[in-house]
């Protein structure tokens, strides 16, 4: 029989597919680059970030410190999902100079070009081999975005070449192209909504091609009936979940849930709630200055003083240290 719970527990036949749907992307930035060769660049490591690249002209070697180097040609895309440092250059051994030390010029707040590279002889640039670059720094503020993020590998890279790119990327990929180029009004908001789409396809074909994401989390969210246990406690995580109550809803016995819940996750049920429902508050504490008789509401705790143990035990300091913290940060940026 079906009880009221279950009733309002929403049911999905693609718990990945609606992950990766309510991907939201903030704090982005965009650019379009010029370089002639010979250029190197260095990108930081932005903790929390995407880094994309897209080659729409000529070519170029993407490399991570002591790791070999990625050929990049014409309409190739490279991800780096998790924002390592990384270099970029004309020549797979060229020397990098730290990108913020290039010049840029700043079109909007959130767009900017950069013409660079290049030997200077008697004040003229020489004529070496151009490269055009679409490139992008994406931040993401979701929980499931941060769980995802922590899934994927170093770096992503789709060959245009190998008829590797999904037929939907390529006409998105020239529009970023186009509007960069143009910078009509509203160019900007059109690029960013076809950056969420353009990342987000990558990372749903390296999940449909790699062999990796049949395991761990993505793995149990592909699964038909984990996939359903979590998709209830990432849409309801204030619900009083039990073990039994999570098993009935996947369609399998308290025993057998348990047992593969930690196979495939590798934790336990409870312990997998309790971290997720923790996430949510530190976001909650870093974004708003909610109170935490409300939190703690909101993550289906009967107090303030459970919520604030399972906080701690999550995270090794109490929800109000939490935000002390978090005012720090920021008034020191």
């Amino acid at each position: 029989m079906t009880t009221d719970l279950q009733r309002d527990i929403p049911t999905t036949s693609d718990p990945l597919g609606e992950t990766l749907c309510s991907l939201r992307m903030d704090g982005s930035v965009y650019a379009t680059a010029e370089l002639i060769a010979p250029w190197g660049m260095e990108m930081p490591p932005m903790g929390g970030k995407m880094m994309f690249h897209i080659v729409t002209q000529g070519s170029c070697w993407l490399r991570f410190h002591n790791q070999e180097s990625l050929y990049l040609q014409t309409g190739d895309l490279a991800l780096v999902p998790k924002g390592e440092g990384h270099c970029i250059a004309h020549s797979e051994d060229q020397p990098c100079e730290p990108f913020f030390d290039i010049p840029v010029t700043r079109l909007t707040e959130r767009f900017e070009t950069m013409r660079y590279g290049g030997n200077q002889t008697d004040g003229e640039e020489s004529n070496g081999e151009e490269t055009r670059l679409t490139c992008g720094v994406l931040g993401f503020d979701q929980v499931a975005a941060q769980k995802l993020i922590r899934e994927l590998p170093q770096i992503i890279h789709i060959k245009a070449s190998e008829g590797a790119l999904p037929a939907q990327l390529q006409p998105m990929i020239q529009l970023m192209e186009q509007e960069a180029r143009a910078l009509s009004p509203g160019g900007v908001t059109v690029m960013a909504h076809l950056a969420d789409i353009v990342v987000i396809q990558a990372i749903r074909h390296w999940i449909t091609h790699s062999p990796e994401a049949r395991t761990g989390w993505l793995g149990a969210l592909k699964d038909p009936k984990l996939g359903k246990a979590l998709a209830a406690i990432h849409a309801r995580p204030e619900t009083d979940w039990t073990v039994d109550r999570l098993a009935a809803h996947a369609g399998m016995s308290r025993s057998g849930f348990s047992a593969r819940f930690t196979e495939v996750i590798g934790t336990s049920v409870k312990h997998y709630l309790t971290e997720w429902r923790m996430n949510l508050a530190r976001l909650r504490i870093g974004q708003s200055p909610v109170t935490l008789t409300e939190l703690a509401e909101e993550l289906g705790y009967q107090s303030e003083a459970a919520f604030s143990r399972a906080y701690k035990r999550v995270f090794g300091v109490p929800p109000l240290r939490q935000r002390q913290i978090h005012t720090d940060v920021m008034q020191a940026s």
